[in-house]
Parts: C-alpha cells; structure tokens; sequence
C-alpha cells in the first residue's frame, strides 16, 4: 500500500489491453496500429532466437507442482531422456513441471529452453533455462511453442495445460500439423479425460473415435521417448489416426474427399 493506505493501481498486461472491452479500446484506438508491429516484432524475435535449435519436445504440465513432488522427478527423468536421445526441450519456462522438464534437459547437456510469458504478477524464467524468449502475448508464444516442437509429453496440469492440449488436437484435426505426437502422461490423471471424449464428445457425434487415436497415454519416460523418436523416423503409428481424424472432419463440415 501507499503512505495513504491505499492499494497501487494493478498494472495490465498487454495481453489484457489487447483483448479488452470497448472502453479499454477507446483509450487505445491511436495506438493499435503500434501494437501490431509489437506483435511482428515479438515474432521475429521468437524466430531468430530458435530458428537453429533443431529437433524439439514441449514439455507442458502444471506449475503448482514442488520439487519434491514425484511427478516432479519424473519430469526431470523425461528431460533427461529426450536430451540424451538428441532433443531441445521447450517449456513454458515457469516453476514445477517446466522446470523440471528444462532441468532433465540441462542434466542431459541439452538444449533448454523457456518461453516465458508476461503476466499480472511477477513471473521469472526458472533457473534451469538456457535459452529465455519473453512474450507479452499468449498467441505468439503458442506459436512458438507448436512451431520449434515435433511432439508434445503433457504431464497432469490445469487450464493452460489443458488449452495447450486441446489447441494442439484442433491443429492436427484440420490438417495444419501433421506426424505430431501428443503424448499424456499419466494415466491415473487423464484416464478420466479420455473416458468422459469418448462417452460424451465421441458419443454425441461431437468428436470421432479417430480423435482419440490423437493421443497416445503412458506411465513410461522410456514409452513416451520411443514413440518420439519413432515418429521422427517416419515410423510414427499414429499418422493412420492423423488421416482418419482429418477425414471425418471434412465429412463432418461437409468438405470435398480428401485425395487418396
């Protein structure tokens, strides 16, 4: 508080004024056009920085979790893995699973890499991080994170995981990424998950049974490394599903037949 008692004014990010309401956008309707360039500029930033980093997993998975959490060390071992198995790793760049994940890579003397994001409170890459790229805005680190990635491990998270998650399937669904395993890890914690897609979405016609061969769900680091290196290999077994999912969404939406 200040020396009147009162409570500082809470500064907003960027992200928070660009997507604010009409009264916020009055006050910035001379300075859009700004914003816009930041926007490039935060993506030419991002492609400098990783455009030699080679081949990549993003790690995703919840923040909250403590150091002497056992999905901590787990998280730690499939850094480690990756890296020895000749993979960048990306997180988010925050605490918990991201930092366990940049940790495993470090250990493996890989490349560690965090994609911090701009938020209401402080938030600083972790220690284990080599390689800092800041955003101000969610789209263009989401971006970044797909972009420089040729798999996804998806360890037990919350919303921004789940966002992540669901992003990544809506992408493959349509066709603009292809040979891309999403990998859960943990079936005790996305078992669940899976059976309410499959007696709700699945069932109702929302999604089709070849969505769910999207996604592959393991207890095993070594599992959830094989299937990687399996996929860069053109060995990948689920670029059938991929196709499938594909074409039952063009069925779906009424599309022409994808050429065989």
């Amino acid at each position: 508080m200040d020396e009147v008692g009162r409570e500082p004014a809470r500064r907003k990010t960027q992200d928070e004024r660009l997507l604010s309401g009409p009264a916020e956008r009055a006050a910035f309707r001379e300075t859009d056009t700004w914003r816009v360039l930041r926007i490039m500029g935060e993506f030419v930033d991002g492609f400098e920085e990783l455009a030699g980093l080679g081949p990549a997993v993003t790690i995703f998975g919840s923040a909250r979790v403590g150091r002497d959490d056992a999905a901590y060390a787990t998280a730690v071992e499939m850094g480690r893995l990756l890296g020895e198995a000749g993979f960048a790793i990306i997180t988010g760049g925050g605490p918990g699973i991201m930092e366990a994940g940049n940790r495993g890579a470090r250990e493996a003397g890989a490349a560690s890499v965090g994609l911090n994001i701009e938020l209401p409170f402080e938030q600083h890459a972790n220690p284990y991080v080599d390689v800092e790229v800041d955003f101000r805005y969610f789209f263009v680190r989401k971006t970044m994170l797909v972009k420089y990635a040729q798999a996804f491990v998806i360890f037990p998270g919350g919303f921004g995981t789940m966002d992540e998650l669901f992003e990544a399937l809506t992408l493959i669904q349509t066709g603009k990424i292809r040979d891309f395993p999403i990998i859960l890890f943990g079936s005790g914690y996305w078992g669940g998950l899976l059976d309410w897609v499959r007696s709700a979405m699945v069932a109702e016609g929302k999604a089709a049974e070849a969505d769910l061969g999207l996604l592959s769900l393991t207890d095993s680091p070594t599992e959830t490394r094989d299937l990687i290196l399996a996929a860069t290999k053109e060995q990948y077994e689920g670029a059938g599903y991929e196709e499938e999912a594909r074409e039952a969404t063009r069925r779906a939406l009424g599309g022409p037949r994808s050429p065989s």
